[in-house]
């Protein structure tokens, strides 16, 4: 029995062969750093570590990517990832155009779409729903919600609620687009409990695949100021994964599962993963998983009137 569902065999079986992802950087912001520095785990750069400057074209940065991809993996398939900042905080004349650009390559079966839960509009997803409908392609919106502890996403400076997340699903979920949901489960101030309620409240929205980062923090952040400064503590390497293995396990069981940890070259970042390589700390996660009996949703036993199946009404 497979532990959680992965991301690449989700691909594998939707498209009947490998696809990978290739990450474009536009010329956009995030609403969040328009009168400040945005949120307090952010960086001037965001999170584009691995994409091009947003003044390459959108099809040369495809192409360069693709050239390298294709030949280290054999993939012949792509999805367009419009991954840093806030894509949807372009006018939508632009964001238009972008997207276009990137579906003239024949090889390119889908796009999905970074942004913040408070930065999407009807008129935005009407356009995403033409591009499917007409041209076949696969649209994924990803939302950064991170937790649904409101008072942590206040201390992050994340600049939305619990509410601007759960009224984004709600708008996008009508027109049928994978919904993928980021989400830290180590940020300061979290603990277990918030982890376990963050994949609650996932598994009872019309989300499709998660991403679970493990908090980095990079220079020029304001979080860094604070770690150096000795106002915040970090949980240890142990206390995640049980975080991440209990967020699993109460997460829907049909929900994919893209990514458990995250990934930053070392320069960047003051602190990331303990010092620890991203696989080994898989291979932690996997046999800390095994030895507590659990399997993706294996405790997802709280949606659709729990409380009558217990008292067998």
């Amino acid at each position: 029995m497979e532990l959680y569902n992965t991301y690449s065999a989700h691909l594998k079986k939707r498209f009947g062969e490998k696809v990978y992802k290739l990450p474009v950087n536009l010329p956009v912001t995030c609403p969040n750093r328009m009168e400040g520095r945005g949120c307090s785990f952010c960086a001037g750069v965001g999170t584009g570590f691995e994409a091009m400057s947003e003044t390459v074209p959108v099809k040369d940065q495809l192409n360069r990517t693709k050239a390298y991809i294709g030949k280290r993996y054999g993939a012949k398939k792509f999805l367009a990832y419009f991954q840093n900042y806030t894509n949807t905080f372009l006018p939508i004349g632009e964001f238009r155009n972008y997207v276009l650009e990137a579906l003239e390559e024949e090889d390119i079966v889908g796009i999905s779409i970074s942004t913040r839960p408070d930065c999407i509009r009807k008129d935005y997803l009407e356009f995403l729903n033409e591009i499917q409908q007409e041209r076949g392609a696969a649209v994924t919106i990803e939302f950064g919600l991170q937790t649904v502890n409101y008072h942590t996403l206040k201390k992050m400076n994340r600049g939305h609620t619990l509410a601007e997340y759960l009224n984004a699903v709600l708008l996008t979920a009508p027109f049928g687009f994978e919904i993928c949901t980021h989400v830290i489960l180590n940020l300061p101030g979290d603990t277990v409990e918030d982890a376990v309620e963050t994949a609650r409240v996932i598994s009872a929205l019309p989300v499709s695949v998660v991403k679970a980062h493990s908090l980095y923090i990079p220079k020029n952040s304001v979080l860094y100021e604070e770690y150096r400064d000795g106002k915040i503590s970090l949980c240890t390497k142990e206390e995640y994964i049980n975080r991440l293995a209990e967020f699993v396990a109460e997460l829907r069981k049909d929900i994919v599962i893209e990514r458990l940890f995250s990934r930053v070259p070392e320069e960047d970042a003051v602190f990331s993963n303990w010092g620890v390589s991203w696989w080994k700390l898989k291979d932690l996660f996997e046999e800390t998983m095994k030895q507590k009996g659990y399997v993706q949703g294996c405790r997802c036993n709280y949606l659709d009137g729990a409380a009558l199946r217990r008292w067998r009404i």
